[in-house]
């Protein structure tokens, strides 16, 4: 699956400037303001779009870390431009609640096939026969889980604010598993890292994660861990008439999202450029995963991420030229 998204990562380059229209580009004199949440593994997606913008001329700032609320908030504002991590359902309350249509440019899908959802070992899942999250209903399965000793069983889930929070509390109540499932929200980063010293002492785990992100890399669905189903599609807020079933039959309570790049209305009307470039940008989710797993692996500061992005880009520079060559030209017409 990484075996392309890694070669790339290995490689460096100095990027040319494509010199068809290097002379009168199409952003010069023109500032960008991108945004990512404080999910560190947004930050590779988010300069892959910066530098494109650049090879169109514009005068790319530092990118800001902020609540996706905030960020949202923002964009539709005009205090910043855009974000490359808009995820599409789970966000659609956070989306329409800042002004929806009427003030976002959202064309394209940038990353698709983004799944998320409920997992236990599989250890736990074969000797108790466990495949369905509502099966903690019953509080013996239940405090198989239970890491604090209060008796219910301990999900790590979702930093607020991220939105899949909204998900997951609903989700409990819906499929009634208030009196035995504690949904542990905090600090991701930090509960997932005591989830898998948990696995690693051969406990049994329970938890949210999402793809792409590098969780799924060190504990393996199929070989690890196993994917729990939900009883039932229930959603909450603009998300509450969508089926969650796929075409399997399977049922993992949560739709497969795509990350879009949403961006300010008006400011992307009088930048056809970048409008054009922000909805033809497609990056292949097995990349994200392996430039993840690298960060997981320490190459995590902004000089490694930075390194990622120009040997993706060295790897595929055609495909980018192309971007770019295809979004100049969106504004020449």
């Amino acid at each position: 699956m990484h075996n392309t998204g890694i070669r790339a990562l290995a490689l460096t380059a100095v990027l040319a400037v494509p010199t068809a229209f290097a002379a009168d580009l199409p952003g010069k004199g023109v500032q960008v303001q991108p945004l990512q949440s404080t999910i560190s593994e947004e930050t590779f997606q988010t300069l892959l779009v910066n530098k494109a913008l650049e090879k169109l001329g514009y005068d790319v700032k530092s990118s800001r870390e902020v609540d996706y609320n905030v960020a949202y908030t923002s964009i539709a504002s005009g205090d910043a431009t855009f974000m490359a991590v808009n995820w599409d359902p789970l966000h659609a309350d956070q989306y329409q609640a800042a002004g929806g249509d009427a003030r976002f440019y959202r064309q394209g899908n940038y990353v698709e096939g983004a799944a998320q959802g409920y997992l236990i070992d599989k250890k736990t899942a074969d000797r108790y026969h466990i495949k369905t999250i509502d099966q903690l209903k019953d509080p013996t399965l239940a405090k198989l889980f239970d890491a604090n000793g209060d008796g219910k069983a301990d999900l790590t889930g979702c930093t607020p604010g991220w939105g899949c929070e909204a998900v997951i509390n609903h989700q409990i109540k819906a499929y009634g598993l208030t009196d035995t499932v504690e949904h542990n929200q905090g600090n991701y980063a930090a509960i997932i890292a005591d989830t898998l010293a948990r696995y690693k002492e051969g406990k049994p785990i329970l938890y949210y994660t999402w793809t792409p992100y590098w969780v799924s890399d060190v504990l393996v669905p199929g070989r690890d861990v196993v994917w729990l189903q939900v009883p039932f599609s229930s959603l909450p807020g603009k998300q509450k008439d969508i089926s969650t079933k796929l075409p399997s039959g399977a049922d993992y309570g949560f739709p497969v999202n795509a990350m879009r790049i949403v961006a300010n209305k008006e400011w992307a009307k009088a930048n056809p450029a970048a409008a054009k470039l922000f909805a033809i940008m497609r990056l292949p989710i097995s990349d994200v995963n392996a430039q993840n797993l690298r960060m997981h692996e320490g190459q995590a500061s902004q000089a490694d991420i930075e390194r990622h992005a120009n040997g993706w880009i060295a790897a595929h520079q055609a495909v980018f030229d192309g971007w770019v060559s295809t979004a100049a030209a969106a504004a020449a017409r």
